[in-house]
């Protein structure tokens, strides 16, 4: 991994695609039917408790209005009511989407888990009215259910008629069973009200969080921005400590061997992936006292922080260096955490892949393609990607692609599947960040094509992670899963690089023709800071995605 800053750099695919918009969403369903999942609890079973309420998820709508403009595209954004809900359970809002996209999403419904007590506040009450927000292209009225005291609204109603709706359209939760949430995208703006709707996410999100996202959205006629806090509408709040909805040790690795994707790594890579044991086995030493590491790591120190007070690196004998740089495809496998997510009420599986070193890095300035030879290169690089499995059905519906320090979150409908439900996973070329797609991804600048290349593509060199893994972690399963000794170490897992990049950078430079080196010689100051060092990377628990959610 190459370790940059992201203040301002941002991912561009090296090409554009055209595609065309459908005039209705289309429900999207995985390439092939799900399996039987073997006996469990809650798991893929259609309803998850909360505590006191008990909830649903509904993926039928009926289409209520759109509108012709979304954010930054000319795209139409289309509204929703939840259809085909079970007797007993009420809506608790309304579902919006861009219409270029597939039909994919969901409303939560809910109901009281137990009978309530008479004294006893009910845990879900219809709204006593509504506040119309804004009306919107003359068709669409934006309504805010107004909550009795002590309840909280989860989302935003819409009708496409100014008469305000009927109370029984949805219910409010009681406030205790909710959690504040948070703006995530905005997917539509209208800046002559002005008027802009988002959809939301619970503030705080790991795997001890217990926000739920009922899957509803929020509108405003001022100014917000992203993960900026919503004071009138809530997420639920899952108050039930064993996380019924999580899949057991068989489930998880029923779902693994269902979706474990494949990985695909570059046809010019030099520096391919290993096992840990192998890495450890044929000569990793751990300094400073330069000595060797057992196959399991058990005389690695283990828990703490990372100190600064040891670090591992290559031996100094050259063949031996070289064969550890290379790494060794046959043995590598994936390092599986298992964690709950938005509150049980999804699973990720976190795949962690282990490649003895990162490779230099490539520059591209314009029309310009420039091979570091060492600018990027560090000892021991830990890459991962995430999918996340719905645990109401146990469907895919997410996968987290991690990219430099970066990365971002790709729905399911816009995966590559290789084969039945098991998605593609692209590793680029010497620096093994993941990726949806082939192609040439540009981290930098790149309205003016500058940056550092990602090149990924499909060949012969593949790691199934669906048959070559080991889950070292699931901490929610109370000591079901042995984490081995390596896991444990939380200090470098490579010494700290310093480059001259300045220097390499301008010899580079020097071989442009002049008319490129004149416009391009203080472009060096956009680069991040850095490509003059690398610091020892830490092993997977250093990092915050570890308890933490993904970025983004």
């Amino acid at each position: 991994m190459f370790w940059f800053g992201c203040d301002c750099f941002y991912w561009s695919r090296g090409f554009s695609e055209l595609d065309s918009e459908p005039s209705e969403p289309k429900p999207f369903s995985l390439p092939s039917p799900l399996p039987r999942w073997p006996q469990g609890k809650g798991f893929a079973t259609g309803r998850i408790n909360l505590g006191e309420i008990e909830v649903v998820k509904i993926t039928k709508f009926h289409k209520l209005w759109s509108s012709d403009s979304s954010h930054k595209k000319s795209k139409g954004v289309a509204f929703y009511r939840a259809e085909e809900v079970p007797q007993g359970f009420h809506s608790l809002g309304h579902y919006c989407q861009p219409t270029d996209k597939p039909l994919r999403g969901y409303i939560l419904a809910a109901r009281a888990s137990k009978p309530t007590k008479t004294d006893d506040p009910p845990p879900l009450k219809k709204p006593v009215g509504y506040t119309l927000v804004s009306s919107v292209d003359g068709g669409g009225y934006f309504w805010l259910p107004n909550p009795p005291a002590g309840y909280k609204a989860m989302g935003v109603i819409v009708t496409d008629k100014p008469k305000e709706p009927e109370t029984e359209e949805v219910r409010c939760v009681r406030e205790d069973l909710t959690e504040s949430c948070e703006t995530s995208e905005m997917i539509l703006s209208k800046k002559s009200n002005p008027f802009s709707v988002w959809t939301v996410q619970p503030c705080e999100r790991g795997m001890r969080a217990q926000g739920v996202s009922v899957g509803t959205f929020f509108c405003c006629t001022y100014e917000l921005s992203s993960h900026e806090t919503v004071r009138d509408i809530a997420c639920l709040k899952n108050l039930d400590p064993t996380l019924h909805a999580m899949p057991n040790l068989n489930q998880v690795h029923a779902v693994i061997q269902h979706y474990g994707p494949t990985v695909y790594f570059h046809p010019e890579e030099t520096y391919m992936p290993s096992s840990v044991q192998w890495f450890f086995k044929n000569g990793a030493l751990l300094y400073p006292q330069g000595e060797p590491i057992s196959s399991t790591g058990s005389n690695l120190p283990s828990g703490g922080s990372n100190d600064l007070e040891y670090w591992i690196d290559l031996p100094e004998e050259e063949e031996a260096k070289s064969n550890l740089k290379r790494g060794n495809l046959e043995s590598a496998e994936l390092y599986v955490h298992v964690k709950p997510a938005l509150g049980g009420t999804f699973t990720d599986i976190v795949m962690w892949i282990f490649c003895p070193f990162n490779g230099p890095a490539t520059l591209k300035i314009g029309l310009f393609t420039l091979p570091m030879t060492r600018i990027g290169e560090h000892v021991g690089d830990w890459e991962h990607f995430t999918f996340r499995v719905c645990n109401f059905s146990g469907e895919l519906w997410q996968m987290f692609f991690s990219q430099h320090s970066g990365g971002g979150w790709v729905d399911a409908s816009e995966i590559e599947f290789v084969k039945g439900n098991k998605p593609a996973v692209y590793s680029s070329k010497h620096g093994h960040a993941s990726f949806p797609h082939p192609g040439m991804y540009l981290q930098g600048l790149s309205k003016f094509g500058i940056g550092v290349r990602n090149d990924v593509a499909k060949s012969e060199y593949v790691v199934e992670s669906s048959e070559r893994y080991v889950v070292v972690a699931a901490e929610y399963l109370g000591g079901g899963v042995d984490e081995p000794c390596w896991l444990q170490y939380m200090r470098e897992w490579g010494p700290v690089i310093e480059y001259d990049s300045g220097s390499e950078i301008s010899k580079i430079m020097d071989l442009l023709p002049l008319v490129v080196r004149f416009s391009v010689e203080n472009i060096v100051d956009l680069f991040p800071v850095a490509l003059y060092g690398e610091e020892g990377p830490t092993g997977p628990k250093e990092k915050d995605n570890w308890e933490g959610d993904e970025l983004c």
